[in-house]
């Protein structure tokens, strides 16, 4: 894929097997708002990537249009090999996706609730029992499989709401926000399964406000006001910014998006990724 101009990737070549998410010039606007702009993104295969960005950045226009739930304005996206304007549902039946809303239905136990998601990514018969058993047994729900999920804590839904979304073993699974209100050590317990879905052969995509997360992922990437502006190893993304961790890099590129001169560059220059388009989002 042809480098952005103005954008630095710092990231090393594909391990091989082809990319789980690839975009091209990835672009949504609504109206004369410019959410995302001129996205040139390559996830590889088996791969934790962070997506972090201050709010408004484009982080979750991009995961919808990833999702293949909002068709972009221009570009082409790929996941898991689908192109995402010409197979939307194609691509949801190939990725899990969970966020810190994620419908539970609070009514249902927790083994309904893993059998009607079972169900939804359409599993049937022995193999949605051998599923739903399988995912009490591996995420320590079996306990609770008959409690009301109404009445589980944050983290027990946490847990839940993850097993519900990679119900169909997703090749991609997204996850926006997925820990935010929940308790330090159910979100440390959160990532010994995230880092075993991505053995097993998932692609992770995780946006977080968490740094300890981001610290978590193999690769970063960030986005400003709908502009990538750097992709890289943690090491990496420090270097690029001039800090001395991943979150000193957050507070600054938030700092600029929320003063008036945002469009600058600390050093007095434009903003790295700022090839063209606007810089609204």
């Amino acid at each position: 894929m042809t480098e952005p101009h103005g954008v630095a990737m710092l990231e090393s070549s594909d391990g091989g097997g082809g990319p789980a998410v690839q975009t091209e010039r990835l672009r949504k606007t609504f109206g004369a708002l410019v959410a995302v702009d001129a996205l040139d993104l390559t996830i590889h295969r088996g791969e934790v990537f962070g997506l972090l960005g201050p709010n408004g950045s484009g982080k979750t226009t991009t995961i919808r249009m990833l999702c293949g739930l909002m068709a972009p304005t221009s570009g082409r996206a790929q996941v898991a090999g689908i192109d995402v304007a010409e197979d939307p549902e194609g691509v949801r039946h190939r990725i899990g996706y969970m966020s810190q809303k994620f419908g539970l239905y609070d009514d249902l136990t927790v083994q309904e609730n893993l059998r009607f998601y079972a169900s939804v990514y359409g599993l049937r018969g022995g193999e949605r029992v051998a599923r739903v058993k399988e995912q009490l047994h591996d995420l320590g729900l079996e306990e609770r499989q008959h409690q009301l999920a109404g009445t589980l804590s944050g983290g027990w839904k946490q847990r839940l709401a993850l097993a519900s979304a990679t119900s169909h073993k997703p090749e991609v699974l997204f996850l926006d926000e997925p820990t935010a209100g929940v308790d330090p050590a159910s979100r440390r317990l959160f990532w010994d399964w995230i880092y075993a879905l991505a053995k097993s052969g998932t692609t992770i995509l995780v946006t977080t406000h968490y740094m300890d997360e981001a610290a978590r992922c193999s690769r970063l990437a960030f986005l400003s006001r709908g502009h990538l502006i750097a992709v890289g190893t943690q090491e990496e993304i420090t270097r690029h910014f001039g800090t001395e961790t991943v979150e000193d890099a957050f507070i600054e590129l938030q700092r600029r998006d929320e003063t008036p001169e945002g469009g600058k560059h600390p050093e007095g220059g434009r903003r790295p990724a700022e090839s063209g388009g606007s810089d609204r989002a």
